[in-house]
């Protein structure tokens, strides 16, 4: 869009299409990114983590070298919005877990999961979806992280904000279908479930609530059956994500 005057026909999907770009953090730079991100909001807005652990100003832990991440990009400003990692499982579940597995076991409903036969080497965790607070608030607030840089969103380009969560979500699916894993946990906050089923994508609870960065509670979903039950309107935004992310789809 860049400063021209939106075509009121455009939908969301497209306006949103015009403001920001979707990356697959393949180098050490873009990564990095990603955990300043992790950094501004669970260490200095929501206090989940301790400053005094991130010395480099980075959120990071042992699981970040084995995942895939994704960034959702401002394009007028080159300012990161947003990120999101995917875990894959590797061997059994006894020797690596995975985080939801290590840090909230006791949340997780075992039989319901175990009821699913999944095959090990096709799980993953979707994990670290964080939405930058400058792209939660109003104009004016929070903005000297960024020095002089004009941060005046038009309220049109403000509307587009509302589907930063969700395309960082759909990154993490495209990255799923990409790696090949495709039976899908995530330790989701209350409001993220709400919001994928209002777009048709529909999540299974398989735990009860737990304080884990926050309240969230473990749900299981398959990569198939978002994609199969998404609205159209998404299912465009989740195709050009997936487009994005496959274009520099790399891993080591």
């Amino acid at each position: 869009m860049n400063n021209q005057t939106a075509d009121k026909s455009q939908t969301m999907v497209e306006l949103f299409k015009n403001y920001f770009s979707v990356v697959f953090a393949n180098t050490r730079e873009l990564k990095e990114l990603a955990y300043r991100i992790r950094y501004n909001v669970y260490c200095e807005e929501f206090k989940f983590e301790s400053l005094e652990n991130c010395p480099n100003k980075m959120e990071q832990d042992e699981y970040d070298e084995l995942a895939l991440h994704g960034l959702i990009i401002h394009k007028n400003t080159n300012i990161p919005a947003a990120c999101v990692r995917l875990v894959p499982a590797i061997g059994d579940g006894h020797d690596i877990q995975l985080p939801f597995e290590k840090y909230c076991a006791e949340s997780l409903d075992r039989s319901l999961i175990e009821s699913f036969n999944l095959e090990r080497q096709t799980e993953c965790e979707i994990s670290r979806l964080a939405v930058d607070g400058l792209f939660r608030k109003r104009n004016g607030e929070s903005l000297t992280r960024f020095g002089d840089i004009n941060l005046d969103f038009s309220k049109e380009e403000q509307r587009t904000f509302l589907l930063i969560a969700v395309a960082a979500f759909l990154a993490a699916t495209a990255m799923t279908i990409l790696s090949g894993k495709t039976n899908v946990f995530a330790m989701m906050e209350p409001f993220l479930p709400r919001l994928l089923k209002r777009s048709g994508i529909i999540f299974e609870r398989v735990g009860k609530d737990i304080d884990y960065h926050g309240i969230r509670a473990p749900y299981f979903g398959t990569t198939q059956s978002a994609i199969d039950n998404m609205r159209p309107e998404l299912l465009e935004l989740y195709h050009w994500v997936y487009e994005q992310i496959a274009s520099t789809y790399q891993t080591e």
